[in-house]
């Protein structure tokens, strides 16, 4: 699979721009005691919340609609693939379950729309 994700046809790849961000933050369980004193274990077997910043910039009105009309399909509740480069991968570049919560429509101008995205990576 290209870098990206699979829009709703089934065939056309939403390619993000290269500057995407992913953003990791531990799931941490704390007890705090007195005098400073603390124990931290993570919280649960996937503690590693991961959250990707994508955009999408200088494109087509129907591009930017089809990736538009595909997160609004999905509700921010249904997941999809989302393939990432990833130079730890053999192969170098990484699929894993994603949700999109969050998402902004740019008119940029008559020609060209933007689009910027945050997804969440989910286990299930």
């Amino acid at each position: 699979m290209a870098i990206g994700f699979l829009l709703s046809d089934g065939v056309t790849v939403a390619k993000p721009d290269k500057n995407l961000v992913r953003r990791t933050q531990p799931r941490v369980l704390r007890a705090k005691f007195g005098d400073g004193y603390e124990q931290r274990m993570p919280d649960g077997i996937n503690s590693l919340e991961q959250n990707y910043d994508i955009t999408f910039v200088n494109r087509s009105p129907a591009e930017i609609d089809n990736i538009v009309k595909f997160f609004e399909a999905k509700l921010g509740v249904t997941s999809f693939e989302f393939t990432f480069p990833d130079t730890a991968a053999e192969i170098g570049e990484t699929t894993i379950t994603v949700v999109c919560e969050t998402w902004d429509l740019v008119y940029t101008n008559q020609i060209a729309y933007g689009c910027s995205a945050n997804f969440r990576r989910v286990y299930e």
